[in-house]
């Protein structure tokens, strides 16, 4: 029963929040231009052909309303 409160708190904060990720391998792999880059370490590569992977994390929401929030329990 500990374990449940926390876990909650912590699906409800995250709730509020929006992650996004960004990988370039598939499109890396897809790239025939690609296929003779460099074995050796140390050896420039092109732009298109480097490995990213990101990942950023956002607490504000996309959606922006200028509607109030109505906390009056009442049914429209």
């Amino acid at each position: 029963m500990r374990i449940l409160i926390p876990i909650v708190l912590a699906l409800a904060a995250s709730a509020c929040g929006g992650m996004e990720y960004k990988d370039t391998n598939a499109a890396v792999d897809a790239n025939p231009l690609c296929v003779s880059r460099p074995d050796r370490p140390g050896e420039p590569v092109a732009k298109e052909c480097e490995r990213k992977t990101e990942t950023s994390w956002s607490s504000e929401s996309n959606k922006k309303s200028d509607e109030p929030i109505d906390f009056s329990g009442k049914k429209d």
